[in-house]
């Protein structure tokens, strides 16, 4: 039984994580996944366990794999949580960090 605990302890965790770095609220992931915030505060807290069709629902909203929500994260640059980021921005949000990122990486030298 403790064992099942801290999976959900963990996975919970990770979830959570996942979350943040994308931006979101608990109230926006969970409206993006259909269930209610308070049910998803526990899944994050690892008080209930997640559902294999809840995770992937937050696998198909966040930019992440089941494998690093069910075992943690990666040390890979993460891409496709930024470019989720990206896509929630207005277009002007947008043109803005386009080019700031822009210059960045000029000014680390890895131009196209």
């Amino acid at each position: 039984m403790d064992g099942k605990k801290e999976i959900n302890i963990s996975i919970g965790g990770n979830i959570k994580r996942a979350r943040e770095k994308a931006g979101l609220t608990q109230e926006q992931l969970s409206e993006m996944i259909g269930i209610g915030p308070k049910s998803l505060s526990a899944v994050e807290r690892g008080t209930v366990g997640v559902s294999v069709a809840t995770l992937r629902k937050i696998c198909n909203v966040l930019p992440v794999s089941s494998d690093a929500l069910i075992f943690g994260g990666s040390a890979e640059n993460d891409v496709r949580g930024l470019a989720s980021r990206l896509e929630r921005l207005t277009p002007k949000q947008y043109d803005i960090a386009r080019d700031v990122l822009y210059k960045l990486l000029e000014a680390f030298q890895l131009k196209e």
